[in-house]
């Protein structure tokens, strides 16, 4: 089953021939259920302007991001941000973890924001195989790097989205810190059929995936088809 699919996607900035760039053109992409992707490419190779467009977090000049099914840019802002809330989970590198809720507050907290009742059961369930039973009533400023990235991920995996987004997670760990990190959102994505979606410049990490998409000036040149 596709989860995530791109048709012409494009972005450029600017609106005349002499300081217009092309940070994204026609990238086409497939990812289906439960495969866990990394989107590699060099600083400026556009993949930042991919991962926000994927997300529905920026615009595109032109072309279709489908998520699960929907046309996103379909959507008016306010429907878009529902629908993002609702079907994609987002961990970034920097943890984004509000400091006076506890780790499990923060994970259910996005949940609770769309007026939902969490899954109580389901986001214990995370909780424990995220490693955190033992740290739920703990603050985000009680907690290594390592660990806080890990609530990010529990976060991301406790609403049951379409798919995760994740943003160089790792970037600001350590190499050990980073394999584990990244060990652990690979065996959780399997163990809850989740879709999963990185970004990286790190070749390294890129290689724990099940499928490399490769990007470089704005285009996808390898990968982007589930049998590329």
């Amino acid at each position: 089953m596709e989860i995530l699919r791109t048709e012409g996607l494009t972005k450029t900035y600017g609106n005349k021939e002499t300081n217009k760039v092309t940070a994204l053109e026609n990238a086409e992409i497939s990812i289906g259920q439960s495969e866990f992707a990394a989107i590699v490419g060099t600083s400026g190779s556009g993949k930042s302007t991919l991962l926000h467009m994927l997300g529905g977090l920026d615009r595109p000049t032109s072309g279709k991001v489908f998520v699960d099914g929907k046309d996103i840019f379909s959507l008016d802002d306010e429907s878009l941000t529902i629908f993002r809330r609702r079907k994609i989970g987002f961990v970034f590198q920097s943890f984004n973890l509000l400091p006076t809720l506890n780790v499990y507050e923060n994970i259910v907290f996005p949940i609770q924001l769309d007026g939902s009742e969490p899954d109580e059961t389901f986001v214990n369930e995370v909780i424990d195989a995220i490693g955190l039973t033992d740290m739920k009533e703990r603050l985000p400023n009680q907690l290594s790097g390592g660990q806080q990235q890990r609530v990010a991920i529990a976060r991301a995996l406790a609403a049951k989205p379409a798919m995760i987004l994740a943003d160089e997670p790792t970037g600001n760990l350590d190499s050990k810190t980073s394999q584990d990190v990244l060990s652990l959102l690979k065996v959780t994505g399997q163990r809850f059929s989740q879709t999963i979606v990185m970004i990286t410049h790190n070749e390294a990490i890129a290689q724990m995936a099940d499928r490399i998409i490769r990007i470089e000036d704005g285009h996808i040149i390898k990968g982007g088809e589930q049998n590329d």
